[in-house]
């Protein structure tokens, strides 16, 4: 797959992440506990899309494929809202691009 194919995919899912997580303090406020959300994206780092990916921002995952920490840029610490941010993160990506994508989330 090409990179500008995955950058512009990255972009948008990057924009929907970051609507999500503010759509999320809109509707709920921040929550009263913190941790981390992520998007894994079931690729290995060697295959064309598993390099593109990484060049666009993703890193290796420790139990395999590769990760998108905080896809959302937002600087809460709400967990619920970064949760948010990554699954509509997951959700772009597995449309514009076809990979398997979930979010992940861990309390601090």
């Amino acid at each position: 797959m090409e990179q500008a194919i995955v950058n512009a995919a990255v972009a948008e899912a990057q924009q929907a992440a970051a609507q999500a997580a503010q759509d999320h303090i809109t509707q709920h406020g921040e929550d009263w506990y913190c941790g981390f959300a992520w998007v894994n994206v079931y690729e290995k780092g060697s295959t064309k899309l598993g390099r593109a990916l990484i060049k666009a921002g993703f890193s290796k995952a420790y139990g395999g494929g590769l990760q998108w920490w905080n896809p959302s840029g937002h600087g809460t610490q709400s967990m619920s809202v970064k949760e948010a941010g990554a699954s509509a993160a997951a959700r772009i990506l597995k449309e514009r691009l076809g990979v398997t994508a979930y979010a992940g989330g861990r309390a601090d």
